[in-house]
């Protein structure tokens, strides 16, 4: 079983987005509240699950990039700028509506393109059907993280599927 769908990965029993093992890193924890930001030095940032809507976008090496699917440089290619830089979660919440974006750094590997846009698909998915919490549960996510991480979808179609799959096996799994 894998721990790991590009930068999401599980650490000690908690599913976190990014280096959470970088002394001086950022990372974005899943937790049951919500989601929570961790950076040195502060107490951090909770988003809760009832203030999220709409999709989620994961990008890469830029904040705001300027097309594609948000894929920087930075960790795109290899090379020393391999695993430098951060990556964010971008999405609306409500109470006040406004755009949230969560920072994470990245790891020192490169992430597959297919892996992010699964997750991204994956998190879209839990707001689109309001099945956020379900995220919260580290081994549902654990189940769900199994069986997309090996997946080759080609179409948006075929990558809707995987996620719709996963999550319908993972409720199936639980009674």
């Amino acid at each position: 079983m894998t721990d790991k769908l590009g930068p999401l990965e599980r650490i000690d029993g908690r599913w976190v987005l990014g280096d959470a093992r970088r002394p001086d890193g950022t990372w974005v924890e899943v937790c049951a509240q919500g989601l929570h930001q961790h950076e040195r030095d502060t107490e951090g940032l909770l988003v809760p699950w009832s203030r999220i809507m709409l999709g989620m976008r994961v990008t890469l090496g830029g904040k705001y990039p300027r097309r594609g699917n948000g894929f920087g440089l930075t960790n795109a290619v290899p090379g020393p700028w391999k695993g430098r830089g951060h990556g964010y979660l971008h999405m609306t919440v409500r109470h006040p509506y406004e755009d949230a974006t969560l920072r994470f750094a990245l790891h020192p590997g490169l992430y597959s393109p297919t892996e992010v846009v699964l997750l991204e698909q994956l998190l879209t998915h839990a707001v689109r059907e309001k099945q956020l919490p379900r995220l919260a549960d580290p081994d549902e996510l654990a189940r769900m993280v199994a069986y997309l991480a090996p997946l080759r979808p080609r179409t948006s179609k075929t990558y809707d599927r995987a996620v719709a799959e996963a999550f319908s096996l993972s409720a199936g799994s639980q009674g």
